[in-house]
């Protein structure tokens, strides 16, 4: 790994966050697999030699707990989902260079390879620990076959994560008062004897490597409360059947977390193995043939930071394999402002969005560009509507089909004349935007720097008005030959976001080669000169398809919701394992009201926060310094995982200044911040109300 800019000598490992086989693919779950695939195709654009690659995750008990219900063995139930995830990522032209799964041979082999590596290295030991049974099932109960109190915040929690408080990782035997999800019953504590792997003998390593990982803000911050804390070993394995055997072990699999991200090796072998070395060398990427490793670029939800910063980086130390250079952490998606419920039939499906007849680049260019990676987007499709309309059809679309039409009709082509110098030094800051992008780790701004260069050449168009001049004036077709070569620069510079756009940009210039392949350099070759009227790269979406999307919408989750109220499960959703927030039936209006005199005892303020750090030890919890005019306070809010601490000194928030006192682990909060919704969506002021004035 060199930490230089890229394109670097080494090979590039992009790698996104395996998708769970446990349920249908939602355009939530496309957020990170768009993003990698976006990415690495700006990545080999830049001349970098890069493998993408993924799997599906096969093991852990809720694949086992879903299958048993079904009446099918596990195997069968996941390869199902890993089939499925096969044939549905590239019809949004995610194109893996390797999509295994967690169970094959390859990741099989390789796990147990790299466990064997971390018990002959010392950093493997057995422990006895309290594991919950079942006496009525006669079984143990690993993770998700248990549930709880959380020891941490004291909320309902299943067996290896506390879901709906901290949501802080739970070990085996942490979980307080449980019971058995099989029968419902109590369980009971039993000693037993488990695997553990030495995460805290590697404490010192860590507090290095998450001083130099590349990538987003929120997986280069949220770690350090966990690798400056008190780092805790980690328990490696589960009493069940379903998973990868524990070498040498008969009664005991390897816990999911091992496994899991064991296969981005695996599927990288895999690659190796059927392209060949000469093309691209698994080993010299992670360094398993003893060197230092590629550039390995991990792309993942927020919800498994914690997982790719300190449990993995650790093992591939322990194990002698290279670490990650960086980590790219998504933000969640919502779907107009509620939060993917796949039990309440509350999304978009993939396969929806494509049987309604919308194309792939639509979305992947909405999941790209509409927000920062790290932020939380939500989904409309009144918004993705909008965007669609007014920046695809109305600046990429425009620009381009309105010139090559222009340059067909007048000349049969690109006039043969040199590219102006201001024309070329725009297209030259494009590249350099593009470039910026990769190497800042931004698919947002891969995305924009087409956009902004479309934009100028709809700006150029305008202000030579080539129509208006006569066909023997010279100027005329150096507008022309310019706002070609603008096309194809776009061609270039978006395929990574809309690859089947750029492509027929490329066919209607009538370009050599495969716009796929090609390098930033290509936005600045000589264009072809001769090619016909071009076709509309977009469709304008009417207004009447967003009423018509919402009504389905709307009908569908009324539907689910009244078979769920019907059977009696009109509580919190479950079995939702998106990696978002499951989003809550909107609550009713309290029947109990208060007087105009009980509210003017609160004293609401605004208040501006000046700084906001993670509070040792809790998942969720955030210490705020808040100005709010005549004094700062610090205030204790549930955001962390919600928000970019980072990006929040001089924003704007709304604070109860007169609530009691309150002490969160160990930690005085003096006030309460005000939140709408699962996610913590800060209230702020329209105007600009200063710190300490009064909200009436």
């Amino acid at each position: 790994m060199s930490h230089e800019e890229f394109p670097t000598e080494d090979p590039a490992v992009v790698t996104c966050g395996l998708p769970y086989a446990n349920g249908d693919l939602h355009i939530g779950h496309l957020r990170t697999y768009v993003g990698g695939d976006i990415y690495s195709r700006a990545l080999k654009r830049l001349g970098q030699e890069t493998a993408f690659v993924s799997g599906s995750d096969m093991h852990g008990t809720p694949v086992a707990v879903n299958a048993a219900e079904e009446g099918v063995t596990p195997e069968e139930f996941a390869l199902r989902h890993h089939e499925q995830y096969e044939e549905t990522f590239p019809k949004f032209d995610v194109e893996f260079d390797n999509y295994g799964h967690t169970h094959d041979a390859t990741n099989v082999e390789t796990t147990q390879e790299i466990v064997r590596a971390l018990e002959e290295a010392g950093y493997v030991y057995e422990k006895e620990i309290p594991v919950a049974y079942d006496p009525d099932a006669d079984q143990w109960l690993p993770d998700r076959f248990v549930e709880g109190t959380c020891p941490y915040c004291g909320e309902h929690a299943r067996g290896d994560e506390c879901d709906e408080g901290c949501g802080r990782h739970l070990e085996p035997g942490e979980i307080e008062d449980p019971v058995s999800t099989i029968t419902g019953n109590p369980a009971e504590y039993r000693e037993r004897e488990h695997k553990f792997f030495a995460v805290s003998d590697l404490q010192e390593y860590l507090g290095e490597f998450i001083d130099r990982l590349e990538g987003t803000a929120n997986a280069q911050n949220q770690p350090r409360e966990w690798i400056e804390g008190e780092l805790q070993d980690w328990c490696i394995t589960r009493d069940m059947d379903w998973g990868v055997d524990y070498p040498g072990e008969d009664d005991l699999v390897l816990y999911v977390w091992v496994d899991a991200p064991i296969e981005y090796i695996s599927s990288t072998k895999q690659y190796t193995e059927r392209v060949g070395s000469d093309v691209f060398d698994w080993a010299e990427a992670w360094g398993a043939d003893g060197g230092d490793g590629g550039e390995i670029v991990h792309i993942i939800g927020r919800d498994i930071i914690q997982h790719h910063t300190v449990f993995w980086p650790a093992m591939l130390r322990a194990a002698g394999y290279a670490e990650p250079r960086a980590v790219m952490a998504s933000g969640f998606i919502t779907l107009e402002g509620k939060g993917f419920s796949t039990s309440r039939d509350r999304a978009v499906w993939a396969d929806e969005y494509l049987d309604e007849g919308f194309r792939p680049d639509l979305l992947r260019y909405y999941l790209a560009t509409n927000g920062g990676f790290q932020q939380d987007v939500d989904f409309s499709w009144g918004r993705f509507r909008e965007r669609v309309n007014n920046e695809l059809v109305g600046t990429v679309g425009n620009f381009v089909y309105r010139s090559l039409l222009f340059a067909a009709r007048e000349f049969g082509g690109a006039p043969d004349v040199d590219v102006s110098e201001d024309v070329r030094e725009r297209i030259e800051t494009a590249i350099e935007e593009f470039e910026a992008g990769v190497n800042g780790y931004s698919v947002r701004e891969v995305g924009e720097s087409a956009v902004r260069l479309a934009q100028f050449g709809n700006e150029y168009i305008q202000r030579n008005e080539p129509w208006k001049l006569e066909d023997d004036d010279p100027e005329k077709a150096q507008v022309i030959r310019d706002c070609v070569q603008i096309a194809k620069a776009v061609a270039v510079l978006f395929e990574p976001v809309t690859p089947e756009a750029a492509e027929n940009i490329w066919n209607d210039l009538n370009e050599d080669g495969d716009v796929h392949a090609v390098g930033v350099e290509a936005a600045l070759d000589v264009s072809a000169q001769d090619f016909g009227e071009p076709t509309e790269l977009f469709e304008k979406i009417p207004e009447e398809r967003v009423d018509e999307l919402n009504e389905k919408l709307e009908a569908r989750v009324a539907e689910a919701t009244a078979d769920a109220e019907s059977e009696g499960e009109a509580g919190a959703d479950e079995g939702d394992d998106d990696g978002e927030a499951a989003a809550a039936d909107l609550e009713p209006i309290a029947d109990e009201r208060i007087s105009f005199e009980d509210f003017q005892e609160l004293d609401v303020r605004v208040g501006e926060i000046v700084a906001a750090e993670g509070v040792e030890g809790a998942d969720k919890l955030a210490k705020l310094t808040v100005d709010i005019g005549v004094e700062e306070r610090q205030i204790v809010a549930g955001i962390k995982q919600l928000h970019d601490l980072d990006s929040l000194p001089g924003t704007k928030i709304i604070v109860v200044a007169n609530l009691e006192k309150a002490e969160l682990f160990g930690v005085e909060s003096n006030g309460m911040l005000l939140a709408a919704g699962e996610q913590a969506d800060l209230l702020t002021t329209h105007g600009d109300a200063v710190p300490g004035t009064k909200v009436q």
